[in-house]
């Protein structure tokens, strides 16, 4: 009898804090950066009115699948975090005067940042995950801002909502709701679940 050998997982994805999250987690992976265009994609996607959930859901897809297609053998992880705040959507910003106006609009209000995961194997959807949490930002002055963005650097560009929870981003904040890991951009639970079910790659430990 022959045993296959666990298929390789790859992380579509240049987000280091998803890396670190998939390190952590024991996960033996490979990196490869997704080809999407996702200004364009999403421009679009939004001229059809698609919510933050979904929108989340379907960059994931296609990053996963720009990888997918050049990775046949592997199981492919895909994702992206959308945040939503009364409608708005936000992305991450451009330069420090952007996050301090985005710090400004998104100060004394709850936002929504909803995380979308997924697994491909060639051109097939193995599994799809989207998760939400709320996030109530105390109301901050203009000098705290001011402030947390120098302390901070240029650090907060990296993430959408320009702040880290597992670091000072936490001191913005008077109330969550929601996953941790869905906080830092990956549903990592149902994640780790769907991987222990399926062809488990190295490293991940069997059910």
């Amino acid at each position: 009898m022959t045993v296959q050998p666990p298929a390789p997982l790859v992380l579509a994805s240049n987000s280091a804090a998803r890396q670190a999250m998939l390190r952590q987690a024991g996960l033996e992976f490979a990196v490869q950066p997704p080809d999407v265009d996702e200004t364009a994609m999403k421009a679009d996607l939004l001229r059809r009115d698609t919510q933050a959930p979904a929108l989340a859901a379907a960059l994931a897809t296609a990053k996963a699948r720009s990888v997918a297609r050049a990775r046949p053998d592997a199981l492919v992880i895909g994702a992206d975090q959308v945040l939503a705040c009364d409608g708005v959507l936000y992305d991450k910003a451009a330069d420090m005067t952007a996050a301090a106006a985005t710090l400004k609009a998104l100060a004394g209000r709850c936002h929504e940042l909803h995380a979308a995961a997924c697994v491909l194997r060639g051109e097939t959807l193995l599994w799809q995950h989207t998760a939400t949490a709320k996030m109530w930002m105390r109301p901050l002055t203009d000098d705290f801002i001011a402030g947390y963005l120098d302390q901070s650097g240029r650090s907060v560009l990296w993430s959408v909502g320009c702040y880290q929870i597992e670091g000072l981003g936490v001191q913005l904040f008077e109330r969550v709701d929601g996953d941790y890991f869905t906080i830092l951009g990956l549903p990592l639970l149902p994640l780790l679940a769907f991987l222990r079910m399926s062809a488990a790659p190295q490293g991940l430990p069997q059910p």
